[in-house]
């Protein structure tokens, strides 16, 4: 009885996400002068994320999570986790580490790198294109372990054709039906990400470029893309999300990317610091050095 008194409601969650929203686009006003791609905090995302999170409060406040189909493979917090060979942690699976290259590391475990991400942020691609390739080395031979968690709030805002949330439930469909197959296609939907303003490839597009990383098109996967399948799934945990802490953490996700290692948080304050790969990895190393 006392943990259920303790517990925030839903009409209370939705009262914060009003009073989050209100605080970030005041501070989006002080900050309108500086060039969009300035904004290295993600607060222009930040600011698109605060408004819809009014959006999807409501809309959860209103209409029952039951007729969303829930992933089954999404199960760290609703993101997908992924180890060597970027093989997916799932229900029945656990990827099998393997021998570590030294004796210092034959005793540490590898990183967790964790990352809140919108395929439509415009930010998030700034970071994911330039590190993809040290990300899929290092998860591919054990020397860290990947966790990606889809979200949109984008929808409306930088695309006409609900882009954001299309590409999120595609991306889900993947993890879902070819969850070894996750990171490349996650990668080439940042690598294809459309210009804000601009209408996002069509669901049959994002079915196309499955071949593209050579995953097979089967009737399910294909299926699931076209018809959107975890869109509302997507849409009542980016609410979630957006207003409570992450598990385990005092954090709560203010923008995107929002990236985490070994539970440490990842900033930077130019665009340079965000897209250098040597600079994340000395985060990295020096997060790991701690343990």
């Amino acid at each position: 009885m006392t943990s259920n008194e303790n517990r925030p409601t839903r009409n209370q969650q939705r009262e914060e996400a009003r009073a989050k929203a209100k605080a970030l686009r005041e501070q989006h006003k002080k900050g309108e002068r500086r060039k969009r791609l300035g904004l290295q905090l993600g607060i222009g995302a930040v600011i698109i994320a605060a408004v819809s999170i009014v959006t999807f409060a409501i809309a959860s406040g209103s209409n029952s999570p039951a007729t969303s189909s829930a992933p089954t493979n999404l199960i760290f917090d609703g993101g997908i986790k992924l180890g060597v060979g970027l093989e997916a942690f799932t229900s029945t699976n656990t990827p099998t580490p393997v021998p570590a290259p030294s004796a210092t590391a034959a005793t540490t475990t590898p990183p967790n790198i964790v990352i809140y991400l919108d395929y439509q942020c415009p930010i998030c691609q700034q970071f994911e294109v330039p590190n993809s390739s040290q990300l899929k080395s290092w998860v591919n031979t054990g020397a860290a372990t990947l966790e990606i968690h889809p979200l949109s709030f984008l929808d409306g805002r930088a695309t006409p054709n609900e882009y954001s949330s299309r590409a999120g439930s595609a991306a889900i469909c993947v993890a879902e039906y070819a969850p070894s197959s996750f990171f490349d296609y996650s990668s080439l939907l940042f690598e294809n990400q459309p210009q804000e303003g601009t209408a996002g490839p069509s669901n049959d597009e994002l079915v196309a470029d499955l071949a593209k990383v050579q995953i097979k098109a089967t009737d399910q996967l294909t299926s699931c893309i076209k018809n959107k399948a975890f869109g509302p799934w997507l849409l009542d945990h980016t609410s979630k999300v957006l207003s409570t802490p992450i598990p385990g953490t005092n954090f709560t996700v203010d923008g995107t990317p929002f990236i985490l290692v070994n539970g440490q948080r990842y900033t930077w304050k130019t665009n340079e610091d965000l897209m250098s790969p040597a600079r994340f990895a000395q985060f990295v190393q020096s997060v790991s050095a701690q343990q």
